[in-house]
C-alpha cells in the first residue's frame, strides 16, 4: 500500500479534471437504466404494469447485488470490481434490447432486467468513496470538512444532473429514433465511460485504514447501527420519490397523448435541484445537517402536495419547480451524514448501500405507481409522490432523536 501525506492542493488537482468529466459520464448509464427500462417496455409491449414491474427487477437486482459490489471494491480495489461490472452490464443491456422486440414471456423479461440491476457498475458510490478517501488522506486536517461537504454537494448535484438528463436523453432517443435506442447507447457508454473510470489512476488508491490483508479495521456489523440505517431509511424514500413522480407523470401526460414527453418535464425539476444540491456547501455552518434535511425535506412534502392537485401542465411544471428545490439539499445531506457514519474502511460499502436504496426505491415506486396507474388512472398515481416524500420527513425526524447532538 502506497504511503501518503497531506498535500496543500485542492482535490481538482489531486483527483485530475479528467477524472471528473468521466466520473459524471460513466454514471449517465445508471441513471438511463430504470427510465430507459420503462419506457422500452411500456411502448413495446402496450403496459405499464409490465413496465413497472420490469423497472422493479432492476432495483431488485442492485439492492440484492449492489452492496457486495461495494465490499468487494472495498477488499480487492476498485478497478477489478468496475472492469467486470462494464463487460457483463453492457451485455446484459444490450439482451434486454433484443429480449422485449422478442414474443419470449414476459419471465424471461423480467429475469433480463434483474441482470441488469445485478451487473450496474456502482460509478457514483465509488466516486465517492475515491474522493472521500483523497481527501481523508491527503489533505491537511483543518480543509478536510469543508472539502468534504463541498464534495457531496457536487457529487449529489452531478447525481441530480444525470437522474435527471438521464430521463431526459430517454425521451428524446425514444422519440427521434426507437424505444430500443436508449437502452443501446446505455450498453455503449458503460463499455466505453465505465472502462475509463475503471482504469483511471485513483482507482489504484487503497485506503490506509484497510489492513495489509484488505481487510476492515471495523465490523460489518457497524454497518447495520440505527444512525446511518436511517440515512439508508430516508435516500431509500428519495428513490421512491424519483420512481413515484417520473411514473405517475408519464401516466399524466399519457392522459395528453405524450407519454414519451413525461422525461422532458421531468428535467423542470432537476434543474433547481441540481443548484441547490451545489450551494448546500455555501450554507452556514450552524444550519445543520439534521435540520437540513427537515427544512428540504419539509419542501419536498409541500412540492408534493401540489403535484397530487395539478390538473394542467403549467400547474405541474409549478409543482415540479417546487420539489426541486427540496430534494437536491435533501439528498445531498444524507451522502453527508453517510460520509460521516461511514465504519473504517467501509467507504465504497456504505456509499453503494446510499446509491442502492436510490435505485431500488425509484424501482419499486415504479411498479408499485404503475399498476395503480394502470387499475385507478392518474389522480391516485400522484398521491404516491406525497407517500415518498412523508417517507424522507418522517426517516429525518427519526435522524435527529438519534442524533440529537450536532458533532
Amino acid at each position: 500500500m502506497t504511503q501518503t501525506t497531506p498535500s496543500s492542493s485542492s482535490l481538482l488537482r489531486l483527483a485530475g479534471l479528467p477524472y471528473f468529466l468521466i466520473a459524471f459520464t460513466a454514471r449517465l448509464p445508471f441513471a438511463m437504466m430504470v427510465v430507459g427500462v420503462l419506457t422500452m417496455v411500456v411502448t413495446v409491449r402496450g403496459s405499464l404494469s409490465l413496465g413497472g414491474l420490469t423497472s422493479a427487477s432492476v432495483g431488485l437486482g442492485t439492492a440484492l447485488v449492489g452492496p457486495f459490489l461495494g465490499a468487494a471494491a472495498d477488499r480487492c480495489g476498485q478497478r477489478p470490481v468496475l472492469l467486470v461490472c462494464a463487460a457483463v452490464n453492457a451485455t446484459m443491456l444490450a439482451s434486454f434490447a433484443v429480449v422485449v422486440y422478442t414474443p419470449l414471456a414476459d419471465a424471461v423479461v423480467l429475469l433480463s432486467a434483474f441482470a441488469i440491476g445485478a451487473s450496474a457498475p456502482q460509478v457514483s458510490p465509488m466516486s465517492r468513496s475515491r474522493l472521500v478517501t483523497l481527501i481523508a488522506e491527503r489533505m491537511p486536517a483543518e480543509r478536510r470538512v469543508r472539502t468534504t461537504s463541498s464534495t457531496m454537494s457536487y457529487e449529489s448535484a452531478a447525481d441530480e444532473t444525470v437522474f435527471v438528463f438521464g430521463p431526459f436523453l430517454v425521451g428524446v432517443l425514444a422519440s427521434l429514433i426507437a424505444p430500443w435506442a436508449p437502452i443501446a447507447i446505455a450498453s455503449l457508454l458503460t463499455l466505453v465511460f465505465v472502462g475509463a473510470f475503471a482504469l483511471h489512476p485513483t482507482a489504484r488508491h487503497v485506503s490506509a485504514q484497510r489492513r495489509s490483508d484488505g481487510s476492515a479495521p471495523s465490523s460489518a456489523t457497524e454497518l447495520f447501527r440505527p444512525a446511518l440505517l436511517v440515512v439508508v431509511v430516508g435516500i431509500f424514500g428519495v428513490g421512491l420519490f424519483f420512481g413515484a413522480s417520473l411514473t405517475s407523470l408519464t401516466s399524466f401526460m399519457a392522459d395528453r397523448g405524450a407519454p414519451e414527453q413525461a422525461g422532458l418535464l421531468y428535467g423542470v425539476m432537476g434543474v433547481g435541484s441540481a443548484v441547490l444540491a451545489l450551494g448546500v456547501a455555501w450554507l452556514p455552518a450552524r444550519f445543520t445537517l439534521h435540520a437540513r434535511w427537515l427544512v428540504f425535506g419539509g419542501i419536498l412534502l409541500g412540492g408534493s402536495v401540489l403535484f397530487a392537485l395539478a390538473e394542467t401542465v403549467p400547474l405541474m411544471l409549478l409543482a415540479l419547480a417546487v420539489v426541486g428545490v427540496g430534494v437536491g439539499p435533501t439528498i445531498v445531506t444524507q451522502y453527508s451524514l453517510g460520509a460521516a457514519r461511514s465504519p473504517l474502511g467501509r467507504s465504497a460499502t456504505v456509499m453503494t448501500m446510499l446509491g442502492s436504496g436510490v435505485v431500488v426505491g425509484q424501482a419499486a415506486a415504479s411498479a408499485v405507481t404503475g399498476a395503480i396507474a394502470e387499475q385507478g388512472g392518474s389522480a391516485p398515481a400522484l398521491l404516491m409522490p406525497l407517500v415518498a416524500a412523508a417517507v424522507v420527513v418522517i426517516a429525518g425526524i427519526g435522524n435527529r432523536l438519534l442524533s440529537p447532538v450536532q458533532r
